[in-house]
């Protein structure tokens, strides 16, 4: 298998060049990425625990669907691409762009756009990706950061601490 080739960015987020996806993690480049969070019809978020063969938060609680934006990929492809990929959901449109987040520590370097949308599933997990997913009470899930952080994938609980308070 190919590896994958990423798009690095500069401060302002616009692209420089390209690597691989091994020379952006270990070389701590800044790079682009997608978190989409899927709701239903009762409010609940989805969430996916991650497969115990990824190479990166192996095992914790992430997103609904979340990825790098590969090399010439736009965010909003990114998230339809995603969302298809690692829980079978085929957007009918592009999710909602809910929160923009500036590459940082907590991100990986990562510049992130944060999408929602609403499906009812049931979903196909993608099994090299997920272990398994379930629908959350948004106040279950603030709750469950705050007590147990280390369940979850360290930029989720930025990224969903971010989003909360939006939602205020």
């Amino acid at each position: 298998m190919t590896e994958e080739i990423f798009d690095i960015v500069n401060e302002r987020d616009e692209v420089i060049g390209q690597r691989t996806r091994k020379d952006v993690h270990r070389l701590g480049l800044l790079h682009r990425a997608v978190h989409v969070l899927v709701f239903n019809a009762r409010g609940e978020v989805f969430l996916q625990k991650r497969s115990m063969s990824k190479d990166k938060c192996p095992g914790l609680w992430d997103s609904s669907a979340s990825g790098h934006v590969d090399s010439g990929e736009a965010y909003d492809a990114t998230a339809v691409r995603e969302l298809r990929e690692e829980i079978g959901l085929t957007a009918a449109q592009t999710p909602e762009r809910i929160l923009r987040i500036e590459a940082c520590a907590e991100t990986d370097a990562e510049f992130v756009w944060v999408y929602r949308c609403e499906a009812e599933g049931p979903f196909t997990l993608h099994p090299g990706e997920i272990e398994r997913g379930d629908w959350f009470a948004p106040e279950a899930v603030t709750r469950w950061i705050n007590e147990k952080p280390q369940d979850f994938a360290p930029a989720f609980v930025f990224i969903w601490k971010k989003v909360a308070a939006e939602q205020r």
